[in-house]
């Protein structure tokens, strides 16, 4: 697996979807921030809008959902067209269990950590996923500066994923842009998500392919 960009519809004009899907054919996976204002400080979108997304995105979706109860939550946005359910650990009641219950239904089921969440605590949960999202601002809000802070955990979840049986990705997410993907790719990221520098450029499918150039230079 190499280098994929998720570019983040937060990012994007919320009035017009389908148009920002296709300016960027280019992208490996649309990335949608389901956010319910409980979990974090921001109300985004939720099923509905996944399951209208999903009928006119050519690229599947990568759902990175930051809500309370994901437990009980997170297998509609599966059945709603998602290919992919992140969901955060530290809302989550029954990690594993749910997991396995997006994997069952035919999604890929990723976990999600705050900046300062570590993730040694969970090294035996890693061989029941599909990918581990290292968050590198606080989650909430796009258009947030990168933490550098995170680098270190970054090469520490690498370091752990290559201890695992599995072929378990690695995605980044806050902050990226050419300024930081080149540090996060050395550090052994493979999966990035970024909104604001992708959707905020004068050519986004041109951006995604200048950022998977740079990353592709410095995979880790």
């Amino acid at each position: 697996m190499g280098i994929q960009i998720s570019p983040s519809i937060l990012a994007a004009d919320f009035a017009n979807l389908e148009a920002a899907a296709k300016s960027v054919p280019s992208a490996d996976w649309l990335h949608v921030d389901v956010m319910d204002n409980h979990f974090v400080p921001n109300l985004t979108l939720g099923v509905p809008v996944v399951a209208a997304l999903a009928r006119v995105a050519e690229q599947p979706l990568d759902c990175h959902l930051m809500i309370e109860d994901p437990d009980r939550w997170a297998p509609a946005y599966v059945e709603a067209g998602a290919s992919s359910v992140t969901f955060h650990v530290e809302a989550c009641a029954a990690p594993v269990r749910l997991a396995r219950e997006l994997r069952s239904l035919g999604s890929r089921a990723g976990m999600a950590l705050k900046p300062a969440t570590a993730i040694e605590p969970f090294a035996d949960l890693l061989p029941e996923l599909d990918m581990v999202l290292i968050m590198t601002v606080e989650p909430g809000f796009g258009g947030q500066q990168f933490l550098e802070m995170c680098l270190r955990k970054i090469e520490r979840t690498k370091a752990m994923l290559a201890d695992t049986d599995g072929d378990v990705w690695l995605q980044i997410d806050g902050g990226v842009s050419s300024e930081t993907i080149e540090r996060c790719a050395a550090a052994g990221a493979d999966v990035f998500v970024t909104g604001s520098a992708v959707f905020g450029a004068d050519g986004p499918d041109g951006m995604i392919k200048h950022l998977r150039d740079l990353a592709e230079t410095n995979a880790g």
